[in-house]
C-alpha cells in the first residue's frame, strides 16, 4: 500500500513521502496561481479551482485567498460558496453538500497527529474525514476539526471550534461548539 493510499484511508502515513510532497507542491502552486488572479477574472479563477478540487457537483464560487494541501480529497456540492481565507487540510476526504455557505477565515482540518511526543517528532500523521451536509452555513472564523460530520440544514455560529458531530437542523456555536437550539 502506498503512503497516498494509507493517507486517504485514514491510516498512519509518512507525510514526507516523495509522491505526497510532489502532490502538495502541485496543489500549493495551483492555489498560489488562483490567489494571484485579479478578482474580476472570475472564470479564469474557476478553471484553476476545477484543476485543484477532486469533485465539483455544480456551480460554485471561492473567494481568494484559498489554500488546501492536496485538493483531490475535496468534493463540493452545487451552489457552494467560500469567502476569503478558507483553508482545507485534506489528507482525508472533506465533502461538502449542496448550498453550503462558508464565512471568511474558516478552516477545515482533516489532518491529525499522534498523541505521543516521540511519534509526533516524525513525519507521520493521519487524517479523519470531514462531512458537511446540504444547506449548512458557517459564520466567520469557524474551525472544524478532524472526523466531524455536520448535519444538513445546520448553522455554525461565528468563531466556533467544532470538535464533535453536529446533528441536522440546529444552530450550534461556541468553543467547543455545542447545539444551542433546533431550527
Amino acid at each position: 500500500m502506498t503512503e497516498r493510499e494509507k493517507m486517504i484511508s485514514g491510516q498512519l502515513y509518512d507525510s514526507a513521502d516523495s509522491e505526497l510532497v510532489n502532490d502538495r507542491n502541485i496543489c500549493k502552486d495551483l492555489c498560489l496561481e488562483f490567489n494571484s488572479i485579479p478578482f474580476s477574472h472570475k472564470e479564469e479563477g474557476k478553471e484553476i479551482i476545477k484543476r485543484i478540487l477532486g469533485g465539483i457537483k455544480g456551480d460554485f464560487f471561492i473567494t481568494a485567498p484559498f489554500w488546501c494541501d492536496y485538493g483531490y480529497n475535496i468534493e463540493i456540492g452545487n451552489n457552494f460558496y467560500a469567502n476569503h481565507n478558507c483553508v482545507i487540510l485534506d489528507c482525508s476526504p472533506v465533502r461538502f453538500g449542496d448550498n453550503v455557505l462558508i464565512g471568511p477565515n474558516c478552516g477545515f482540518y482533516a489532518a491529525a497527529h499522534p498523541i505521543k511526543a516521540e511519534e509526533r517528532r516524525s513525519s507521520y500523521e493521519f487524517g479523519k474525514p470531514i462531512v458537511v451536509g446540504d444547506d449548512v452555513w458557517f459564520g466567520g472564523g469557524v474551525q472544524v476539526m478532524p472526523g466531524v460530520t455536520i448535519g444538513s440544514g445546520s448553522i455554525i455560529g461565528g468563531g466556533s471550534v467544532v470538535t464533535k458531530d453536529i446533528p441536522p437542523g440546529v444552530i450550534a456555536a461556541g468553543n467547543p461548539c455545542r447545539v444551542i437550539r433546533k431550527i
